[in-house]
This record gives C-alpha cells, sequence and structure tokens, in this order.
C-alpha cells in the first residue's frame, strides 16, 4: 500500500496524498462540508495539476462504494468534518447567477445563512474583508466561513 500523508487545513478540512504505482500523484481534498475535490498532477510538474474532480457529499459516497471503500473510513471522515464545529469553504459564481451584479448587502448572506463572506477571489486579485457595498462579478470565488449547512444554503443561493 502507497504511503498517505495527511495535511490537516483548519477550517477547510483534510488533504490526503499519495503516489500510485503508475507515478501519478494523486490528492483528495476533503471540506468540512462534505465536498470533496480530486486531483491528478502532471508527471513532470508536481505543481501542475492534469485532471480535477469536484464531488458533492452523494457523489464522493458513490464513488467510494464503487472503488469497495469501508463505511468505516466515511464515519472517520464524518467527525473529522465537525471537530471544531467551523467549516470554511470556496463559492464560485456561476454566469446566470441571480447575484451577478448585486451587493453583498442586498443578498443579506450573513441574515439568510448565517455565513460570512471574509474575502473574493476575482481572477488573480483578492478583495479581503469585502464590504457590503462589494458588487459580485461572473466567476468571482467567493470564500466564506460558517457552519456545513450554512455554507451549503449560501452555494445553493449563489448558484441560483
Amino acid at each position: 500500500m502507497p504511503e498517505v500523508s495527511e495535511t490537516l487545513l483548519p477550517g477547510v478540512g483534510v488533504r490526503l496524498e499519495f503516489t500510485t504505482v503508475g507515478g501519478e500523484r494523486v490528492a483528495v481534498l476533503n471540506h468540512r462540508t462534505g465536498r470533496r475535490e480530486i486531483a491528478v498532477y502532471d508527471r513532470d510538474d508536481p505543481d501542475a495539476c492534469t485532471t480535477a474532480l469536484h464531488l458533492n457529499a452523494e457523489d464522493a459516497r458513490t464513488l467510494a462504494e464503487l472503488l469497495g471503500a469501508s463505511p468505516v473510513s466515511e464515519a472517520v471522515a464524518e467527525v473529522q468534518q465537525h471537530i471544531e464545529g467551523l467549516a470554511i469553504d470556496w463559492v464560485t459564481v456561476p454566469e446566470g447567477s441571480s447575484f451577478v451584479g448585486s451587493t453583498i448587502a442586498e443578498g443579506a448572506f450573513r441574515t439568510r445563512t448565517g455565513t460570512s463572506i471574509v474575502a473574493v477571489l476575482r481572477g488573480d486579485t483578492t478583495i479581503p474583508a469585502p464590504g457590503p457595498d462589494h458588487r459580485f462579478e461572473r466567476d468571482d470565488v467567493v470564500v466564506a466561513v460558517g457552519t456545513s449547512e450554512g455554507l451549503a444554503e449560501l452555494r445553493d443561493l449563489l448558484v441560483s
């Protein structure tokens, strides 16, 4: 069995990484929200990701079952997600979102979801602690903090 390295990402989740027998480096990021990301890196450039899968909790369970995972590993992952009660997530504002062109204040996200928007990534620019007058653009990446449930509600709002 390959050696698996584990990196705790406070407020985010856990990153697990290993190298396959074929030489591919694979990473799995388990977000506290239940979302999973699987990345496969380029053999020649260890910083370049060649493939990325973004899975919700149900997708991850289905894939795990198909791969023959144990229910015990799912239970451990569930405990890790809720240790601190605080989660962080990144949500992309897609084209067609009803919030493109709207401000944070107009969305009333904290009131509606209990989450706090702590930053917005726009291209190569980071907007830390955006104010209530911050106006969303298509493909903005919203960085938010809250409970897993609140973050799921925020994601649902922003992608609608």
